[in-house]
């Protein structure tokens, strides 16, 4: 949930603060980042609300958050490339770093839940 709070504030900077970051306009499209992070906020709050469902619904925000860094990572070098450090290059390249952080994690926890399972410990929450 922290990375939906992160994808948020990515965005909604980034959208209203282009300005004093440097961009050359305020684009519509700065705000996917909190797109992302909104729908893994309410997944991760889902999660909590509906404790029997969570393996899904964490599933779900890794794929998302999987979709997210696909689509952002190679914007971002492409857009490094060649526009420089710029403010939608960067900003795309936070966006991977982010979500693919997020990949990392979780794919990392389910690994460690399914050997947990596996060897008859109880799951790490």
């Amino acid at each position: 949930m922290t990375i939906g709070v992160m994808l948020c504030v990515l965005g909604f900077v980034t959208y209203w603060f282009w300005a004093e970051l440097g961009g050359d306009h305020q684009s519509p499209t700065a705000l996917i980042p909190a797109g992302f992070g909104a729908l893994i906020l309410l997944l991760g709050f889902a999660s909590l609300m509906k404790p029997t469902m969570r393996k899904h619904f964490m599933h779900a925000a890794v794929a998302l958050a999987l979709l997210g860094f696909l689509a952002s990572a190679p914007m971002g070098v492409i857009g490094l490339i060649r526009k420089g450090a710029a403010l939608g290059p960067v900003a795309q390249l936070i966006m991977a770093a982010l979500t693919g952080a997020y990949v990392a994690f979780g794919v990392r926890s389910f690994i460690a839940a399914r050997r947990a399972r596996e060897a008859g410990v109880a799951s790490p929450t």
